[in-house]
């Protein structure tokens, strides 16, 4: 599925069209996730972006990061919205990535922070994570990150869940119908399928725990603790403790530099990320950069960091 956006042609957007077209810029593919998913926003923003700086993009649906990171390893003039859980499968090569080491994939720019929350509907009871023992809880697409970050905690908190998968529409509006009794997701907050949920019935929102988080943390370097303050969800009104990690966008190693540099630029340099890309893009900042420690980074938009100044932490390219 291809979805693309319109945009009014302005004598200086055809002026940079025809800049863009002049250094050879090709025609990329950005991979998100389904609808629902804020990777889809995101990826719609920077299509929209690229477009006015004359660069053709068009956002291209998936079940998630691990499907991204693989059609960016095979294909050259592909991008991908990535969580970098996902990407140290990929590097790897865990059985969540198939079995199969991606070592074509390098890191662009830096998207947003995912973090990790449940919701329960008032009239389940579920108040907290240990509650969720035995029950249905949705987490994303199967073998996903929600999936495997979910099993994660569960394992540390000593419970077990029977998993129950879909896209973030489809899980919100199985949580409405009792078709499961949580649902657990990862991505930049307040979660918009959530917060779907929740504008449709009474809700709760938690996280795993402090003891929890501190013992995944601890087993899987690539996540954080994080704690969201309260209004962050309708009625919240103590913190969540939970983990995150960073997303970033993706792209084959044999992407031209020029254009690996440009894009990151493009992105990068703009006064204002919410206003100028849109609210999903707000944390899109170059300081950011130094969250990737999984992937090594395009030559290109290594390139843009040293102009900019911006110390990276990421791995060197084999």
């Amino acid at each position: 599925m291809i979805m693309r956006r319109s945009l009014l042609a302005t004598p200086a957007a055809l002026g940079l069209a025809e800049a863009a077209r002049a250094q050879g810029h090709p025609a990329l593919a950005i991979h998100t996730a389904g609808q629902g998913s804020p990777f889809v926003t995101y990826g719609q923003a920077i299509a929209a972006l690229l477009s006015r700086q004359g660069i053709t993009a068009t956002v291209e649906a998936s079940t998630g990061s691990l499907q991204n990171l693989t059609a960016v390893e095979d294909n050259a003039h592909a991008l991908g919205t990535a969580f970098l859980g996902s990407a140290w499968d990929a590097v790897q090569g865990t059985p969540a990535a198939g079995n199969r080491k991606h070592v074509n994939v390098r890191a662009l720019w830096p998207m947003y922070e995912t973090s990790f929350q449940v919701a329960a509907l008032t009239s389940s009871g579920l108040t907290n994570f240990a509650q969720l023992n035995g029950k249905r809880v949705g987490a994303g697409p199967a073998r996903g990150p929600a999936e495997t970050f979910l099993l994660a905690a569960a394992e540390a908190a000593g419970i077990r869940v029977e998993v129950v998968s879909g896209s973030p529409a489809e899980m919100s509006e199985r949580l409405l119908s009792g078709g499961m009794d949580a649902l657990w997701q990862g991505a930049i907050v307040p979660i918009p399928s959530i917060m779907e949920a929740l504008s449709r019935a009474p809700g709760v929102v938690f996280g795993p725990g402090a003891e929890t988080v501190g013992r995944v943390t601890q087993r899987l370097p690539m996540l954080a603790p994080t704690i969201l303050p309260p209004g962050t969800y309708p009625g919240q009104t103590a913190p969540i403790e939970s983990f995150a990690a960073w997303n970033f966008i993706v792209a084959n190693k044999a992407l031209p530099e020029e254009t690996a540099y440009a894009i990151t630029k493009a992105v990068l340099t703009v006064a204002d990320p919410a206003r100028d890309i849109g609210q999903v893009a707000a944390t899109s900042r170059k300081e950011a950069a130094a969250n990737n420690r999984v992937l090594p980074f395009h030559p290109g938009a290594a390139r843009f960091y040293r102009e900019a100044g911006v110390t990276l932490s990421a791995p060197a390219a084999n």
